[in-house]
């Protein structure tokens, strides 16, 4: 679906993007490795998904 045609969410703070966002792609949150949680608590960092939304190189 394109970008413009996504429902927007709420970003989590280590998202860049609204996910579908052209150049962009999940990965695992670099605070929590991707487990959601960082001492028993929900990662601030990805809302605790275990993924954030980020940038990706173009070629």
């Amino acid at each position: 679906m394109p970008a413009d045609q996504m429902p927007n969410r709420a970003l989590n703070p280590g998202d860049v993007a609204q996910p579908g966002t052209a150049a962009t792609g999940e990965g695992p949150c670099p605070d929590c490795q991707g487990k959601g949680s960082v001492g028993g608590q929900a990662c601030r960092t990805c809302g605790g998904t275990g993924i954030v939304i980020q940038g990706v190189a173009g070629g």
